[in-house]
């Protein structure tokens, strides 16, 4: 009779508990002191004067009409970059073509640029001294320094994100399901609201919340191209920098509270639809 040996459980990981423990305590403090007393401290200025100050600083309205023009340009920038970056991932993803490469790289190529020169590269493409500005200017249409500007800004250096995130997803995937859908009969709409859609929905959810947060908190190409008009053109990030310059401390932390208000609401609305949808998450394994 053979002698039945045993194994016990390899660990995941060899290192010793405290190694663990000190490695989990550093990454603990890390996120305190670079995240959490940050957006402390902006709270803690914006009230400063109590609730009131800081109520009364939202009532200004310079204030008002920053929140208005950050929310407008989010509502319109983050469905088009959704758009843009569901047909550039099924374009690379399902499809063989020439120049996918250089496509991916444009793709990419905002992450590169830095914000404020793409804001600058708009100013001379449609500024009152290239010849596409005059031309505007004669038909009264205006770009540079109003709200079309703005929105060219923020679309350029947010639709990276929704693409980059589906891209992988797709590719893995592959085009099996859809063909097997297109073999029985489906169209192609029908194929990509029952079958591509449902199969990226993770992927997606996660680069509309990337790219509405970056688009609500864009500063660089915004404050170039936009000229920072008080009641006009000026958006949340740069009105706080104009209320800060001119020592309005309180009215500037109020602000950047509300930004941080806005974009842990995101993170918060992320997690309860991971919580909700945990079971059908783990069992896709597509996020």
């Amino acid at each position: 009779m053979s002698d039945i040996v045993l194994s016990r459980p390899v660990p995941v990981t060899t290192e010793p508990p405290l190694a663990r423990a000190l490695l989990v305590g550093l990454a603990i403090l890390f996120v305190a002191i670079f995240l959490f007393a940050p957006l402390a401290t902006v709270f803690a200025e914006a009230l400063a004067q109590g609730w009131r100050g800081m109520i009364a600083a939202l009532s200004l309205p310079d204030a008002q009409a920053a929140i208005r023009m950050t929310l407008s340009i989010a509502v319109i920038a983050v469905p088009l970059n959704a758009v843009f970056g569901i047909a550039a991932a099924w374009a690379i993803a399902k499809f063989d073509f020439r120049g996918k490469a250089f496509l991916i790289t444009l793709i990419d190529l905002p992450f590169s640029v830095s914000p404020v020169v793409a804001g600058l590269m708009l100013v001379l493409l449609f500024g009152a001294n290239s010849s596409l500005g005059v031309w505007l200017m004669a038909h009264d249409i205006r770009i540079v320094f109003a709200f079309p500007g703005i929105l060219l800004a923020t679309l350029f250096v947010t639709f990276p994100f929704v693409a980059r995130e589906l891209i992988p997803v797709m590719i893995e995937q592959g085009r099996t399901e859809e063909e097997a859908a297109l073999t029985l009969g489906a169209s192609g709409w029908r194929t990509f609201f029952t079958v591509t859609l449902p199969n990226i929905r993770w992927a997606l959810l996660y680069g509309v919340l990337l790219c509405n947060a970056r688009a609500m908190g864009e500063f660089g190409a915004v404050a170039v191209v936009s000229g920072k008009i008080r009641g006009e053109t000026a958006t949340m990030p740069t009105m706080v920098e104009m209320f800060f310059n001119e020592y309005l401390s309180v009215a500037a932390f109020t602000l950047a509270s509300v930004l941080a208000m806005l974009a842990l609401l995101t993170l918060l609305l992320k997690s309860l639809l991971e919580w909700r949808h945990a079971d059908l998450l783990a069992a896709t394994c597509r996020h």
